[in-house]
């Protein structure tokens, strides 16, 4: 295997980042030996933290304390790369979780919920005006970072398996062909994907891996439901396919865990984690201690059995609320939209009949009306563009909320339609 130049990969900004020398003395000071005394950094003395224990309580009645010293660290300044017994942890876990291979050329780094690694990976690989391979649609955190940078999105239409590789490989021949700037990266989010709730079949990820290897880009995996999927068999992750150092892993404990810890973790080869982590230094210098030392010390009592008995948990609980959606859109929506039923994740994907844009509706008459849905074309390229689908989000709202919420999306379609034919009468009349 020829080893990867992941220079090719860096953006100019990204290669003149250096390390802050504090940075690295508190990383040193870590992991050096008890009988070490250091004066090097600038931390604020624990004795003068008002918090002297915090107690937390687990679902299954299992509970812990932090008190003094372990209390201390939790609220203490950390290296950057995370809270070293989390880092642990969480490195055992991918290796369980996902066998990858080349698993000692890698590492992790914590990072503040996956959109802050989303964000810093981005800015770390994409410099102005270049391509960026993305699916059609695809999670608007994803724009919302590369729009300053006047980013060519370069769209892979996708069909009910995920982005189409026929048209992957297509797409990048014809930019061979004419010459055109070659995509260094492509964003794909594949299990329970946001917006539409699709799961990419093993076949279509390995045919995607080899276009990637063949076309020499990089896989964004950001996988945040991966472990909220409905299917009897869990999915083989990018990472876990990834025999040349190509795939950038985002994992989150948000949608499982609790999306207030902001916690969520990267795994990726070793020069591309250093890019990320030399941004972290000079942003927010570390994901919140507190958070990491709760999520340490939930691993811990669980371990990796306990916390997949956690995710099966949630699967059973979301997949409850799937099915509960889809048949009330079946029963309040049949002739006006169509729809299928979402194989992981939160969200109904949802294509209104005779309806070429459903912005107007959804924002306006929805608002007022009582019902708040996300409108299709906030999941494209550009939102300004009509969109027949709106995403209908069954994750937190009860069973009477959905189905109050499907009969009102009914009469608002209905309400539309007619409001269409009137239009449509007056300009034939006028004609």
């Amino acid at each position: 295997m020829e080893k990867m130049d992941y220079s090719y990969f860096k953006t100019e900004v990204s290669k003149r980042r250096r390390p802050a020398t504090t940075r690295e003395l508190t990383k040193i000071a870590y992991s050096a030996p008890k009988s070490t005394v250091s004066l090097a950094e600038g931390m604020p003395n624990e004795e003068t933290f008002p918090f002297t224990e915090i107690s937390v309580k687990l679902y299954d009645g299992s509970s812990f304390i932090l008190d003094e010293s372990e209390l201390g660290a939790a609220l203490q300044y950390i290296p950057t790369q995370g809270y070293p017994p989390l880092v642990q942890a969480l490195r055992e876990f991918q290796r369980r979780a996902h066998a990858p291979p080349l698993w000692e050329s890698r590492d992790i780094v914590v990072v503040s919920g996956s959109q802050d690694g989303l964000s810093k990976v981005l800015e770390a690989v994409i410099g102005t005006g270049d391509p960026f391979l993305v699916p059609d649609s695809f999670y608007p955190g994803v724009e919302a970072v590369v729009a300053p940078h006047k980013v060519e999105l370069v769209m892979i239409p996708q069909d009910d398996d995920g982005p189409i590789p026929e048209i992957l490989r297509e797409t990048l021949r014809n930019r061979e062909i004419s010459g055109a700037k070659m995509p260094k990266i492509m964003y794909i989010n594949p299990t329970g994907t946001n917006p539409t709730g699709i799961i990419i079949p093993l076949e279509r990820r390995k045919e995607i891996y080899r276009i990637a290897c063949e076309y020499n880009f990089l896989i964004l995996d950001d996988d945040p439901y991966h472990f909220v999927h409905f299917d009897k068999e869990e999915p083989k992750s990018f990472l876990s396919l990834d025999t040349e150092g190509r795939v950038i892993r985002l994992d989150s404990f948000s949608k499982v865990i609790s999306s207030g810890l902001r916690i969520g973790f990267m795994t990726a080869t070793a020069p591309l984690i250093a890019s990320v982590e030399l941004h972290l230094q000079s942003s927010h210098l570390h994901a919140p201690t507190l958070s990491q030392v709760i999520l340490y010390k939930l691993l811990k009592i669980w371990g990796y059995d306990g916390l997949m008995e956690h995710y099966m948990r949630l699967r059973y609980f979301y997949k409850n609320r799937r099915d509960v959606i889809s048949m009330l859109a079946h029963k309040y929506l049949n002739g006006l939209a169509d729809f299928n039923v979402p194989k992981g994740g939160f969200f109904l994907w949802i294509k209104i009949r005779g309806i070429k844009n459903t912005w107007k509706m959804i924002m306006q008459r929805g608002v007022t009306n009582g019902v708040i849905m996300a409108p299709g074309a906030a999941f494209m390229k550009d939102p300004s563009k009509s969109c027949n689908a709106i995403r209908a989000s069954f994750s937190k709202a009860s069973y009477e909320e959905m189905d109050l919420a499907m009969r009102r999306l009914a009469q608002l379609i209905r309400a539309e339609l007619a409001e269409n034919d009137k239009n449509n009468y007056i300009e034939n009349v006028d004609t």
